[in-house]
């Protein structure tokens, strides 16, 4: 199962809206027959490469995949089925498929006679697939906040300058988030001040799926005064989204970018609603969203509960003043502080990258 994550890992960046699933099939004997992965939305799933790789090997033998077969004829076929008419004799999934269109092959597998075991290395599988699992249970994107600062916290001097704060290697992770994302979010600040092109460079990001889709570039601009013809966000890299308000003049975009027209922040602040940010967006199948925007939207994810993992890239540096990484959260007093509990530490170069998910209720 260890080896079927792995596999899984290889489809990050270039199977949403599906999820990434590995699969691995045993012949009779307990020898490794057949390895497959979700590569592609539309194409083949795991079971079935894998299946393909192990031939006739596979009848009596055993498939362990990262998640539950699927029991739904879309573009492809069941999964499920697909291991009953090679004769496989025992199925293992790490994870139950928790989409009710495509949940249930356990049970059809069970049905046949196949022998069904669930819950192996489901901790680890989950990781693997934390995006798209978050994005089904809760019918919105999965959100991964990220941020570089000082270690005070700052993430640009008193003057705006914050060229470079994070180390290259911390750069070249974000383009790895970047590429395993579906959407990459700013605010207009962040549009005005940095001009950012939010494409992810592939020779920056490896290892890295050769398929992977560039992400949609997605510029939260509610009155439609931060983009602006020139504006490298538009240069045709990857497709691009403003969002704006219901009121907002956007004949200057039109034929250079995709608008949609939202409501505004119901807290009276001059952003849009986060929720209906995400709903536009998990319409247009976007199971990802990297948020890169500044403190000023990054606290109306907070302060939405929409923020559902952090990574925090902090420089041995002290700046003293400047902005802070987050702002206005709705957060007044310490009994209400946002507590996370922090899943990662690597280094890389001199910087420390933290990852970190908020604690829910349930489980402080």
């Amino acid at each position: 199962m260890r080896r079927a994550i792995e596999l899984a890992a290889r489809g990050l960046g270039s199977t949403s809206p599906n999820p990434v699933v590995g699969c691995v099939i045993l012949d009779a004997s307990g020898e490794v027959a057949g390895e497959g992965w979700h590569q592609r939305a539309g194409g083949p799933h795991a079971e079935v490469h894998a299946l393909r790789a192990a031939g006739e090997r596979a009848r009596g033998g055993t498939a362990l995949v990262t998640l539950e077969p699927c029991d739904h004829t879309g573009r492809t076929g069941p999964c499920s089925q697909a291991l009953i008419d090679a004769g496989v004799a025992r199925v293992v999934h790490a994870v139950a498929d928790p989409d009710p269109t495509a949940a249930g092959g356990a049970a059809r597998l069970a049905a046949a006679g196949v022998e069904v075991e669930g819950g192996l290395l489901a901790d680890e599988a989950e990781a693997g697939n934390l995006a798209w699992l978050t994005s089904v249970r809760r019918g919105r994107p999965f959100v991964r906040w990220k941020y570089a600062a000082t270690l005070d916290g700052r993430i640009a001097a008193a003057d705006g300058t914050s060229r470079w704060i994070s180390s290259a290697e911390s750069r070249a992770d974000v383009h790895r988030l970047r590429a395993r994302a579906d959407a990459v979010v700013v605010g207009s600040g962040t549009a005005r001040t940095d001009d950012p092109q939010l494409g992810a460079r592939v020779q920056d990001a490896e290892p890295l799926n050769s398929e992977f889709t560039q992400p949609l570039r997605v510029v939260v601009d509610s009155d439609a005064t931060a983009v602006k013809p020139g504006a490298r966000v538009l240069d045709g890299t990857a497709p691009t989204l403003v969002a704006v308000a219901e009121d907002a003049d956007t004949a200057h975009l039109e034929g250079l970018a995709e608008t949609v027209r939202l409501p505004r922040a119901s807290r009276g602040g001059p952003g849009l609603s986060i929720s209906a940010l995400l709903h536009a967006l998990y319409e247009r199948d976007v199971r990802s969203v990297l948020l890169e925007g500044g403190p000023t939207l990054a606290g109306a994810f907070v302060a939405e509960g929409a923020v559902d993992q952090v990574v925090g890239y902090l420089a041995p540096a002290l700046l003293g003043a400047g902005p802070a990484a987050l702002g206005d959260a709705g957060i007044g007093t310490i009994a209400r502080a946002l507590r996370l509990d922090i899943t990662d530490t690597a280094r890389l170069g001199p910087d420390l990258r933290i990852t970190a998910v908020p604690i829910t209720s349930q489980e402080s």
